[in-house]
């Protein structure tokens, strides 16, 4: 009777044994986790070249960095910031893991919309206009960052008298709607009447009102300056309908603006700032970076000139500056 009595216990003893081992292996099956498919959704404001080029670089970036395991989303709001309030609910109804916003008002939809969501802007100019943070000091904290694609202002006031030294008054051209336009235009105005050079806004509301508002600024100046500046960007087109004949120059935030219809810009890599935030995102996503430390970054300004507009103009390109592609 004791030995069946101990042949039982051993019998018990050896399924315990056997059954401490298969919850280990199953405890061991979230290690999978490193099979996990990020998805991320991108919000881009509306198509022009320089937000098309940051999206581009941001989606390479992070498929470079995680390949099969990242599903990208990509949606524009075709200029309209309700819509990107619509495309945003959307990516948090499907639980993306990121969000990336192009533009101001994609970021502002963004972070008003989740606090939960990692959400990284890029072509964002200023990051403390765009979500109303006094005393900035480079780092948003909570669920975001991203990257700035703010030139030195004062420099690209500097490139007015040294284009054009006969310069009096300057026409600063923007979208009232755009808060960075605004922050722009204001420093932009300021460092130029440090310069003694007159300026004076002409702000449209939208497209419809573009070359009307361009016409007033190239009957009364000599020169207009163009921030970076998204609906600006989007009708370059109309802006140098208006300029050209009237030769009426502009200085410009940005390359994509200037090859539309400027003549020169200090301009930035908006594919490498894309790729900067696709490396920003691949950090966050894979937990090697807490966003909510992540101070916002840069990418170096390049001086540029519009080479079929200088000859256009009759204008000699400057030392120093690189003709845009």
């Amino acid at each position: 009777m004791k030995k069946l009595f101990a042949s039982i216990l051993s019998a018990a003893m050896l399924v315990g044994l056997c059954a401490c081992g298969g919850s280990k292996t199953e405890s061991a099956a979230p290690a999978s986790e490193t099979e996990k498919v990020f998805k991320v959704g991108v919000c881009q404001l509306v198509q022009h070249e320089a937000l098309d080029a940051a999206t581009q670089g941001f989606v390479d970036a992070l498929k470079e960095a995680l390949g099969d395991k990242v599903e990208i989303d990509v949606q524009n709001a075709s200029g309209d910031s309700v819509n990107c309030g619509t495309i945003v609910n959307g990516f948090i109804s499907d639980k993306v893991d990121l969000i990336m916003a192009n533009a101001t008002p994609a970021l502002t939809a963004a972070a008003s919309a989740t606090a939960d969501i990692p959400i990284l802007g890029t072509s964002i100019t200023a990051y403390g206009v765009a979500l109303d943070i006094e005393n900035f000091n480079g780092t948003v904290g909570g669920n975001v960052s991203g990257t700035s694609d703010l030139a030195d202002l004062k420099a690209q006031a500097a490139m007015i008298p040294e284009w054009f030294p006969e310069c009096k008054k300057v026409g600063l051209i923007f979208c009232s709607a755009e808060a960075n336009s605004r922050y722009q235009v204001d420093e932009v105005a300021a460092a130029l009447k440090g310069m003694g050079i007159e300026t004076e806004e002409f702000a449209f509301t939208d497209s419809n009102d573009v070359s009307s508002v361009t016409q007033k600024a190239a009957d009364s100046c000599d020169v207009v300056y163009i921030p970076t500046d998204n609906t600006a960007a989007s009708n370059s087109e109309a802006i140098a309908n208006i300029l050209v004949p009237a030769k009426v120059p502009a200085i410009c935030g940005e390359g994509g603006i200037c090859a539309g219809c400027g003549i020169a810009a200090l301009s930035i890599s908006y594919y490498d700032l894309g790729v900067t935030t696709g490396k920003m995102a691949a950090k966050v996503l894979t937990g090697e970076a807490n966003i909510s430390e992540m101070p916002i970054e840069y990418t170096t300004a390049t001086p540029m000139y519009n080479a079929a507009f200088c000859e256009q103009y009759g204008i000699k390109p400057l030392e120093g500056y690189t003709a845009l592609d």
